[in-house]
């Protein structure tokens, strides 16, 4: 079993910045992608940021250059910074992993309980 788990979240006010981590655990043989998602009250779940094994980032486009997504693979982390917050980004943030526990070609996908961002105007 894998468990992710985030820390990082709470109330800011709007301009503020906070960072995210997120952290992997348990029968881990390697992670290919890690990523963060979002979820406000009453909409689906969207993508914010994602990091390859090899580093290779993606954003949506309502957080590019404001956050930044990085991993220290030695720790089986990834961390999300986020700068000039808006209100729009108060949302719950769940962190992704694409993990294999194995050697084999078999990859299962993970995600953690969620931490809260609150941003007020």
């Amino acid at each position: 079993q894998v468990q992710l788990v985030e820390s990082g979240g709470g109330l800011v006010q709007a301009g503020g910045s906070l960072r995210l981590s997120c952290a992997a655990s348990g029968n881990i043989f390697t992670i290919d992608g890690m990523g963060w998602y979002r979820q406000a009250p009453g909409k689906q779940r969207e993508l914010v940021a994602l990091t390859t094994s090899g580093s290779t980032t993606s954003y949506a486009d309502s957080v590019k250059d404001r956050f930044t997504i990085s991993r220290d693979n030695a720790k089986n982390n990834v961390y999300l910074q986020m700068n000039s917050l808006k209100p729009e980004d108060t949302a719950v943030y769940v962190c992704n992993a694409v993990v294999a526990i194995n050697a084999g070609p078999y990859r299962y996908n993970y995600w953690g309980q969620g931490t809260q961002v609150t941003v007020s105007s």
